[in-house]
């Protein structure tokens, strides 16, 4: 690591990860940088990293207010661009007391749902005056891609006043035909449930929150999707089924009956999703369960009957619903994935 400056060598190793399309970096002492490519881990080079090249790294874009806070707490999110290329999502970490860098590149250019070859049902729910819409998935699934998709339709189609709340901020929006405001947790806002109960006050039409991640922060969401807004969040989750019991089992017992009546009213719909690699190792597509709120699936969620959701978004394809495992063999029968790369997730299905 000879480079003039440790902000030199970082920018130059991200640099090359983008131009590899690499989706996240990661930088651990004892081992060589390592690109994510297409879903699979590459080794980039044979120098292996030491404690004062990751140290260095860390310190040339964590700013001194922050380093105090990073070595408090032992991880911190932030983000950093490099003009031209791209911004980068980045965690920082320590790991047997030496410091990580894991890295997730945001592209500039905001892709639209077309570009995605996502379902064409999102356009559709991204016009909806108010409720709550979930897009779900393990990390590195595409939600934020898809939100930020969903996000810039809006804006270039709708008169509307948005407010984002990202920890950290990932695409940056312009002002289009809608008002956009970013709101980053940690700089903006102290957190998430603060962040948006202060949202209900700025007059949105949109409410975009990064993570829902404990209960005061759904109940929040739930409270403004009641209340006139649109409220897009993601968790964590694999299906619309799981979906749904999570957001109820965050709740105490005794609120979950209400609460359960409060998320049948304001639920529009749950868009799950998985990344593949394409058959031509080109790239990755993004697989997808749509489940869209109807009289029997709001019928459904008052009464305790979760378990038989996935058998109504099974007959429900004319409005616009399928299941994953639909989606993924139509994937399979188009030849735009292949059954080694599908074959894990279906077997966790018992296909």
């Amino acid at each position: 690591m000879l480079a003039t400056s440790k902000l030199e060598v970082l920018d130059n190793l991200l640099r090359e990860a983008f131009a590899m399309g690499a989706s996240d970096i990661h930088l651990t002492v004892g081992a060589p940088p390592v690109f994510r490519v297409n879903g699979e881990l590459q080794t980039y080079g044979t120098e292996k990293l030491k404690p004062a090249d990751t140290e260095g790294m860390a310190r040339a874009i964590i700013n001194e207010n922050l380093w105090d806070t990073f070595e408090k707490r032992g991880e911190l999110d932030f983000s950093h661009g490099i003009p031209a290329v791209s911004r980068f999502r980045v965690n920082a970490y320590y790991q047997r007391a030496c410091i990580s860098l894991a890295l997730r590149v945001i592209p500039t250019k905001i892709p639209n749902l077309e570009d995605l070859q996502m379902p064409g049902v999102l356009l559709d729910i991204a016009k909806r005056p108010q409720g709550l819409v979930l897009v779900t998935g393990p990390t590195g699934s595409g939600k934020s891609t898809t939100l930020a998709a969903m996000i810039s339709h809006i804006n270039k189609t709708m008169s509307k006043h948005i407010i984002t709340l990202e920890d950290p901020i990932e695409y940056l929006h312009n002002h289009g035909s809608s008002l956009i405001d970013q709101r980053e947790i940690g700089f903006d806002t102290q957190n998430f449930s603060n962040g948006l109960r202060g949202c209900l006050r700025q007059d949105p039409d949109i409410i975009l929150v990064g993570e829902m991640r404990d209960l005061e922060t759904i109940a929040i969401a739930i409270t403004a999707a009641e209340t006139g807004h649109l409220v897009l969040g993601t968790l964590h989750t694999h299906d619309a089924p799981s979906t749904i019991d999570r957001i109820i089992d965050v709740f105490p017992p005794a609120q979950q009956p209400q609460v359960r009546v409060q998320l049948a009213s304001v639920l529009v719909a749950v868009v799950s999703q998985r990344l593949f690699k394409t058959a031509d190792n080109k790239g990755r597509r993004a697989a997808t369960e749509i489940m869209i709120t109807n009289p029997a699936i709001k019928n459904l969620i008052r009464n305790e009957k979760i378990h038989q959701i996935p058998s109504i978004i099974q007959t429900s394809k004319a409005y616009g619903m399928h299941t994953l495992e639909q989606s993924i063999t139509e994937l399979l029968n188009k030849r735009i994935i292949t059954q080694e790369a599908a074959s894990v997730f279906l077997s966790e299905l018992g296909s």
